[in-house]
Formats: structure tokens, sequence, C-alpha cells
């Protein structure tokens, strides 16, 4: 009997063992989120190498934090740190904020509201009456003075369409996103904020000229660049539409990197649409790349036109219930 105990006993030690092994961790359901291996935050380091006495071996660039150095960060040779940081950042950001779905919108940074250039126009044609009509810088500023009232239709219809795409968005699941700037990015912009509760992204960019964030992007999704490749795979990461309005030669980089990397199998296809067709036919002529063999009839198909911003919504719209039915 005693040797059947000590069986029984044996036998219940182990399945306590093998329990114990098994169930800590559902017994003890907030040991691993109150468990922190090293407790000390970055920030606590900041602040306690901050109150170090100042002498000859804290003051020196050596004693500093690596990540706080801002000369040590900016040293050439750490250019693949800084493009990490860079990608990181707008990434983490983003995805906090539920944003995996966005409609690009490319377009000049400066083409202006009715209001501006209707004031261009003024200051244009004050500027005639001052030099004389004979004036080359005169007659040329007011040349494309008249031009920006004409591209107004642009900005109307930037901001129109970036209303259309937030009111559709069915709570910010499909958020616009543009360069951050003014112009055609601003108007976009601007669209969104008209929806009660819109949000809409803006990825700025460190430039000589043109470029500071206009005040309709969402404060907190209000992202600064040094790097345009950085910026670029922000922009075409979440995208599930491209629409590009008139602009200059970043709308057209933007515009023809992502048809490349369409074309090339590089990412998934999506609806490229191009704002204006008559605009496109006098800036680009695509069937002179066809008959010159530089492209092929399929490539023509990689993108769209719209003449109006109800007509661009519709084709995204059609592009994806057309998908969901495969």
């Amino acid at each position: 009997m005693q040797h059947g105990d000590d069986t029984n006993k044996d036998s219940n030690q182990k399945g306590a063992r093998h329990l114990s092994a098994k169930t800590v961790f559902s017994l003890v359901p907030n040991l691993m989120h109150h468990y922190h291996p090293f407790p000390q935050k970055a920030p606590g380091a900041l602040k306690s190498a901050a109150s170090d006495p100042r002498t000859a071996q804290t003051t020196s660039p050596a004693y500093r934090l690596a990540w706080a150095d801002e000369p040590f960060l900016l040293r050439d040779d750490l250019r693949p740190l800084r493009l990490q940081l860079e990608y990181t950042k707008p990434e983490k950001i983003l995805a906090e904020a539920g944003i995996d779905s966005t409609i690009v919108v490319f377009g000049s940074a400066r083409i202006r509201d009715r209001d501006q250039a209707q004031e261009h126009l003024r200051v244009a044609e004050e500027l005639v009456k001052q030099k004389g009509p004979n004036d080359t810088e005169a007659r040329e500023s007011l040349r494309i003075a008249k031009k920006m009232l004409e591209s107004v239709k642009y900005y109307e219809a930037a901001q129109e369409f970036g209303e259309i795409v937030t009111k559709n968005s069915d709570g910010n699941k499909l958020v616009v996103i543009t360069g951050g700037g003014p112009g055609i990015m601003e108007a976009a912009n601007r669209g969104a904020t008209q929806v009660p509760g819109g949000r809409s992204v803006g990825l700025n960019i460190v430039l000589p000229f043109e470029q500071r964030p206009n005040p309709y992007i969402t404060p907190e999704l209000c992202f600064n660049f040094h790097y345009f490749s950085m910026r670029k795979m922000h922009f075409l990461g979440r995208a599930r539409a491209l629409v590009a309005f008139p602009g200059g030669w970043g709308t057209m980089d933007e515009l023809f990197e992502a048809l490349t990397l369409i074309q090339t199998k590089k990412m998934a296809r999506i609806p490229v649409i191009l704002f204006c067709k008559a605009w496109w036919d006098r800036m680009v002529n695509f069937h002179n790349m066809l008959e010159d063999g530089v492209i092929s009839e399929g490539d023509l198909k990689l993108f769209s036109y719209a003449e109006s911003p109800q007509e661009a919504w519709d084709q995204i719209f059609n592009f994806y219930r057309g998908h969901s039915h495969h």
C-alpha cells in the first residue's frame, strides 16, 4: 500500500509540475504586460545624462548618447539609418491612426484658388502699368497670371474630389493623401476638411521653394521628409488609387514612377487617373511613344482619363466593385 501511495504522490507531483508549466501565463494574464526586462526608458536616460556635472569628459561629443547626438546622426555614413527613420516614423504613426488605404492626389503646387489667382492677376496688371506694355518681365508675369486664373478650375476640381472621397470613405477607411504643399495638394486636403470628421494626410518635403504644409492637413498626419525615395514609398504603400491633376516636374516624376512600378509588377494594379485629357494630350504624346515602340499597347491601359471629380471617383468605385466579384 505504501508503495502505491508513493506512486500516486509522484504522479500528482509530476502532474502539478506539468500543470504549472502549462498554465502559468493563463493564471497570471497580466504578467508579460507589466514585465519590463529593461525598465529604464530612453527619456529617463536622456534626462539623467543632461543632469551630469559639466566636465571635460561629459561635454565631449563622444559622451553624448548616440541617438541624441545630432551631428553624429547627420554624418554621411549614417544615411542608411536616417532613411530607416524616415520610413519608420510615418509608418508607425499611420498604422497607429488606423490608416491602411489612401487615395493619392498629385498636381501642381502653383495652381491657386480663385481669390489668390485674381489677386495674382491684379498685381501683374499693376506691374504692366508701372513698367509699360513693352517690358518683357511684366508681360510674362501677366501671361502666367492669366493662365493661373484659367487653371482655377483644376483647384476647384481637386477640392471637390477630396470631398467626394472623404464622404464615401466609410468612417475614414479611405483617406486622401497629398504632397502636403500648396496648389492642387492644398485643394484635395481642403476638400477632405469639408466633411465633418474627415482626415487627410500630407507628405511634405524640405525644398528651397514651393513647399510648406497647407493648413488643411490633419495636424497629426502632417509629415516632413528629406528623402524623396521615402516620401514616394509612403505615397504608394497604402495607395488604392492615384489621381494626377495638371502639374510640373514633380507631378510627372511621381506619375511615371507609379506607372513604371505597375508596368513592371513591382506594385499591384490600381486605378491611375489623369484629370483633363485635353491638358495631358498637350503635354505628353503617349501614342507617339507607342508608335516608336518604346511602350506596348497594353501600357496605355494602365491609366485612364476623367473630366470631372465625380467621374474620377466612379472609375475608382467601379474598379474595386469589379474586382470584388472575382
